[in-house]
């Protein structure tokens, strides 16, 4: 039994369980003991009884499944809290349906109230894009800003147009695209750095929203079995999390990531009061490549398949991306950076390679956010470089429905290519990019390991070569995550001293069929000790 110096009475236990630890040392345990907010020893049911006293909390699992509390390397925390009050637009199979949906969301807010949010799929209904049109009878006196679900693409309607001082002669933006019909009248749509110029008009939300949106985000994944995120986010955003930590309301750990171009502050911020606690961590910053797939923005070595002409479009420089990365690693910062083309992903990686050159030796963890297409030549310089590929394994078996039509078969065998990065010893680590795709561990380790298609069209999966064992995704979700972000002394395994971050799932994903991995369910979430989430029928 592995077991941390202890006080008289621990004050958790869980037994009867079957406890994948994650460590090497020992995979499997039947029982966990935790005394505060740390685990105090980890062993049989029998060792870990005789732990207990009269004011431990005993929790008989019932043979239920234990692992590391899970890690989302990649959400936007608060985006996800407020998407969560707003148009729900991703599963509008039409446009018939995406009309009438917004249309009904916006009888019930007062008139002038911006609608945001959404989370919309032109692919749903054949890949046509909104217009403005589609929804200004039924928002005449309400601003509409929705967002396609990857977050590179918005729809305004003509109040929101006309909300910005927008007219059809608007100037094309650097790094975005402003969307026009053929007599050259604005859409509606804008694409990545074009949509500043709606975005400029929207009035942040009050502190108070953020803050309840930031409870709402982590209780639903708290629900989720997930205890800490990274988050791809502001300084306002950051703000909110301080103040939550100053109330004692954390129910989840956050690493605040902020902009890129933003390091100078951090790494002043960083110098005057350090990089936090266990709660709320700085010293991340990300930046952009590129866009999406699905905007046809991501950076890519050849044309699409279905607009030949097209390669997609840099939302930051190169010149720019070097200096940011270059500043940041100097001050001991960590970069990560957005890169989903298979060019944005090589031009990442050449500007790692050479910081990590001219500034030298250090632990660095330099990471690449999405990592969706990549060229088969730079497939081995991620482990070579040490290059983390922080990934979202539910894209796969969602874009799968449709990526082949854009990038061909041949280019789709290098897409989420989870298995041939394992085999370059790249440290994986995976998230959801929660608001854009659910914030559900279980579906992406269903995805990483099946990568059957959301339509059910690829029962044997799609790019099935790149699958993944139970116990990898397990890992990448786990102590993947917690390396990603400095935290791997105290999180990512279930070993004595590490933090009691613990999460309950009602079957052993390892002894079950894999197709049957979506089914599973969260019965509990511990953090730090506590208990932030319980079925109350749990085993």
């Amino acid at each position: 039994m592995h077991v941390l110096a202890q006080a008289a009475v621990i004050s958790l236990a869980i037994v009867n369980a079957r406890v994948w630890t994650g460590d090497a040392r020992r995979p499997w345990a039947d029982a966990v003991a935790v005394q505060g907010t740390h685990i105090a020893a980890v062993g049989s049911s029998a060792e870990i009884r005789k732990l207990s006293g009269a004011t431990t909390r005993i929790i008989d699992a019932k043979g239920a499944m234990v692992v590391p509390g899970f890690t989302d390397a990649h959400v936007h925390f608060t985006d996800g809290g407020f998407a969560l009050q707003s148009v729900k637009l991703r599963d509008a199979k039409t446009k018939t349906e995406f009309i009438r949906r917004i249309g009904a969301f916006a009888r019930t807010v007062p008139a002038g109230t911006w609608i945001l949010n959404g989370d919309w799929d032109h692919e749903n209904w054949g890949g046509e894009l909104p217009t403005r049109q589609w929804i200004d009878s039924v928002t005449p006196g309400t601003p509409v800003w929705i967002n396609r679900l990857d977050g590179h693409m918005n729809l305004a309607n003509t109040a929101a147009l006309r909300a910005a001082g927008l007219t059809r002669d608007v100037k094309d933006v650097n790094g975005g695209t402003i969307v026009r019909d053929a007599s050259g009248e604005l859409t509606g749509v804008f694409k990545d750095n074009a949509m500043g110029v709606v975005d400029r008009v929207v009035l942040p939300a009050p502190a108070a929203m953020v803050d309840r949106a930031l409870v709402g985000a982590m209780a639903y994944v708290n629900a989720q079995g997930v205890t800490a995120v990274h988050n791809m986010g502001s300084w306002g955003e950051l703000a909110a999390f301080e103040r939550a930590h100053k109330a004692g309301s954390m129910t989840t750990r956050i690493y605040a990531v902020v902009p890129l171009a933003s390091w100078k502050r951090l790494a002043d911020t960083v110098k005057a009061r350090g990089r936090g606690d266990d709660w709320v961590q700085i010293g991340g910053l990300k930046g952009f490549v590129d866009g999406s797939i699905g905007s046809h923005t991501a950076l890519m070595l050849e044309g699409f398949t279905d607009a030949p002409n097209d390669r997609g479009l840099r939302v930051n420089s190169e010149a720019d991306l070097y200096a940011w990365t270059r500043g940041a690693d100097a001050a001991g910062l960590q970069v990560m950076v957005h890169a989903i083309g298979d060019l944005a992903i090589r031009s990442q990686l050449d500007i790692f390679e050479r910081v990590a050159r001219e500034n030298g030796p250090r632990d660095r963890r330099f990471r690449i956010e999405h990592a969706q297409h990549i060229a088969p030549a730079d497939m081995a310089r991620f482990g070579a470089l040490g290059v983390i590929p922080s990934m979202q394994p539910y894209h796969a078996i969602d874009d799968g429905r449709w990526v082949d039509k854009v990038i061909g078969p041949e280019r789709a065998k290098g897409t989420y290519a989870f298995k041939s990065l394992l085999d370059t010893r790249a440290q994986l680590a995976f998230g959801s990019d929660w608001f854009v795709a659910p914030p559900t561990p279980l579906m992406g380790i269903y995805g990483a390991v099946t990568r059957r298609t959301l339509d059910e069209k690829q029962p044997r999966g799609w790019v099935p070569e790149q699958k993944i064992t139970v116990e990898q995704a397990l890992r990448a979700y786990t102590a993947g995550g917690a390396y990603a972000g400095f935290a791997e002394l105290n999180r990512g395994m279930i070993r004595a001293g590490m933090l009691a971050d613990l999460t309950m799932i009602d079957r052993d994903l390892t002894r079950i069929a894999p197709e049957t991995i979506r089914d599973a369910q969260i019965v509990r979430t511990i953090v730090g000790g506590k208990v932030v989430y319980e079925v109350i029928a749990a085993p």
